[in-house]
This record gives structure tokens, sequence and C-alpha cells, in this order.
């Protein structure tokens, strides 16, 4: 496998030293652009529980802490390289306990049902497997009125897209996502698009029960 290979899989799931190449990456640039311009326009009140779902090195969840000063932020991923630089990051809110970060797999998630207002996925659920499953377990743990979002810097209506290059990935068009999500039980979707730079947010809903 040559070295891009293995430095795109790693994406994915990163290991050893050339995941950790991959977390410092992303922590510094790959993400950064896509998540500003995700949190400039995302709904999320101040105190807010919020729980970022492939958490990578736990750059988003360094930008959330200090974009919502007053929320409790968690993270989960699945790789353990992950979750040692993401805890790294973020120790002195870990050690405050405005923050806590976890490893596990987004298809059973170790958390009580309705336990966030808002999930968040930054590029990331081109790895999920069986996405409806992951996309009820997001349900389940999200309190009612809660929201899903998942931020993506690639949409396969345009721009590049890796799938070719990485194991097990698949980018999914805003179409594609939504059905998934309306299967899994959310009740209405929003789609946003930055075209020009392929930036693709898709947030869904979950409808506070009737009560009669």
């Amino acid at each position: 496998m040559s070295l891009m290979k293995s430095f795109l899989n790693n994406a994915r799931n990163p290991r050893g030293l050339i995941g950790k190449w991959v977390i410092e990456f992303m922590n510094g640039y790959g993400h950064q652009s896509l998540a500003e311009w995700a949190l400039s326009f995302l709904n999320i009140q101040d105190g807010d529980s919020i729980l970022d779902v492939g958490c990578g090195g736990g750059g988003n969840i360094s930008r959330l802490l200090k974009k919502f000063p007053h929320s409790v932020i968690n993270g989960i991923d699945y790789s353990h390289v992950s979750v040692s630089v993401s805890k790294k990051k973020n120790s002195d809110e870990i050690a405050s306990g405005r923050c806590k970060v976890s490893y596990g797999n987004v298809i059973n998630l170790p958390y009580d049902d309705c336990s966030f207002d808002m999930v968040t996925a930054f590029e990331t659920v081109y790895y999920w497997p069986q996405i409806e499953v992951s996309f009820k377990q997001v349900f389940r743990v999200l309190k009612e009125d809660g929201k899903f979002a998942i931020i993506n810097g690639a949409d396969a209506e345009g721009g590049m897209v890796w799938d070719m290059y990485i194991d097990d990935m698949h980018t999914y068009t805003a179409s594609e996502l939504e059905q998934h999500l309306i299967a899994s039980g959310f009740a209405r979707i929003e789609i946003i698009r930055k075209r020009q730079n392929h930036m693709l947010c898709v947030v869904a809903y979950k409808e506070k029960k009737k009560h009669f």
C-alpha cells in the first residue's frame, strides 16, 4: 500500500504514526474552514448538551467548548489514537467537568436515551456502518426537539469523491442522507450547501412527542 493510500485510509480509523499525522492535519487545517462555516449558522444554544460523534483529534470539541462556554461537550470515537489525542487536547476542560471523551462505536452509543440537545458529525458519516442503525442510535440519545447535524466537506453531487481511494467509504448525496434520516425516525430535514466549496450540512430534527 502506498504512503498516500495509507494516509487516506487512516482518515477512516486513525492508527499508529500515520494516524497521528492524519489527526494533526484534521485538527490544524483539514476541518477548520468546514467547522467554522457550520458553526456560523447551526442553531446551538449556549448551555445545550452536545455530543460529537467521530470526534477525531478533538479539534471540533475544542471549538464547541470555546463557542458555547456554558455547554457540556461529549465526544466519542472508535479510534484509540483519536481518543487519546482528543483527551490531551481538551484536558483542562475534561478536568473541569465540561468535557468527556469516550471510546466507542456509533452503532452502540453508550449513552442513555434523550441525553443530548445536539449531536454533531463532522466528516465522519462516510465511514459509518449500517447507516440507518447508526442514525437510529443518534435519534435515541437525542432529547425531544433535539437536532442532529451532519457536516460533510464532500458532496456526492459535486466535487471530489474519495470513495475509490479510501476503503469502505461512501460519499452521500443530500437526498440519500435525507431518506436514511427519515427512515430512522427524524421528522424534518434541512439541507444547507456551500456549493463553491462542495460543503454540505444536513440537519435532522427529532420531533417532540404529542401527549394526549
